[in-house]
C-alpha cells in the first residue's frame, strides 16, 4: 500500500507542483504563514529570511518547495527565488532535509551562506544549530562547486579585507582603480581563499 502511495504522489507531484502562489497574508509566523489565493488558505512553511521580507495583510508572491510524503504534503516558501533556489541545493546534500535547511537559511541569509561555502568558512557554518563539523565539511565538500555560480555577480570586494588590501597594492602600484577592482572581484569569486599575495600575484597576470 506505502508503494503505491508514493507512486500515486509521485504522478501528483509531476503534474502539480506549485511554481509560486500569489495572495494574501492572513495569518504570519517567524515560521510559517497562511496565504490567502482565492479563497483557499495555503499554510506554507518559512525561514526567517522570507518572515522578514513579508508584511501581514498584503498580497505577496512566493516561490514554493513543494514536498510530499507518505505522512503529509508540505510546502516552503521563499520570498526571493534564490533563497528556493539555495534551499533546494541544501536538499541534496546527504543527511539534510528540510527542517534543517530552513533551520540553516534562517540563520545565514543566503548570501552569507553561499559566501560560507565558497570560502570554506566551516566555523561560520558550525554556527547553526544542529550543524557540527562533518556536516559542515559535508557541505563545503558536496557544494561549493554548485553554488559557485550563485555568487553575487556584484559582489563588493570590500567584503572581503584580503581582496581590500590587495586592490590598495595596486592602486599604488599605478592601476586605475576601476581596472583594478574588476579584476580582483573577477578573482575573488573563483578563489574566495585567496591571500593577499596571491589576489595581487593573479591579478597582475590580468592587468
Amino acid at each position: 500500500m506505502g508503494k503505491v502511495f508514493l507512486l500515486l504522489s509521485k504522478l501528483i507531484y509531476l503534474y502539480k507542483m506549485y511554481d509560486y502562489l500569489t495572495g494574501k497574508i492572513v495569518t504570519l509566523t517567524p515560521t510559517y504563514l497562511v496565504l490567502d489565493n482565492q479563497g483557499i488558505g495555503f499554510l506554507i512553511n518559512i525561514t526567517l529570511q522570507t518572515y522578514s521580507k513579508v508584511q501581514p495583510e498584503t498580497v505577496e508572491k512566493l516561490f514554493i518547495h513543494q514536498q510530499i510524503r507518505e505522512d503529509a504534503h508540505l510546502l516552503f516558501g521563499f520570498k526571493e527565488e534564490k533563497e528556493r533556489e539555495v534551499f533546494r541545493l541544501l536538499l541534496s546534500v546527504s543527511g539534510i532535509g528540510a527542517n534543517t535547511a530552513r533551520m540553516i537559511l534562517s540563520t545565514l541569509s543566503s548570501d552569507e551562506l553561499i559566501q560560507a561555502i565558497a570560502s570554506e568558512n566551516v566555523a561560520l557554518l558550525q554556527n547553526v544549530k544542529g550543524i557540527g563539523a562533518k556536516s559542515s565539511q559535508r557541505l563545503v565538500v558536496e557544494l561549493k562547486d554548485k553554488i559557485s555560480k550563485l555568487l553575487p555577480q556584484n559582489l563588493p570586494i570590500a567584503n572581503n579585507t584580503f581582496a581590500d588590501e590587495a586592490l590598495s597594492a595596486l592602486v599604488m602600484l599605478g592601476f586605475p582603480k576601476q581596472q583594478a577592482e574588476k579584476a580582483l572581484r573577477d578573482i575573488v569569486r573563483e578563489h574566495p581563499q585567496f591571500s593577499v599575495e596571491e589576489l595581487v600575484k593573479m591579478a597582475l597576470k590580468v592587468l
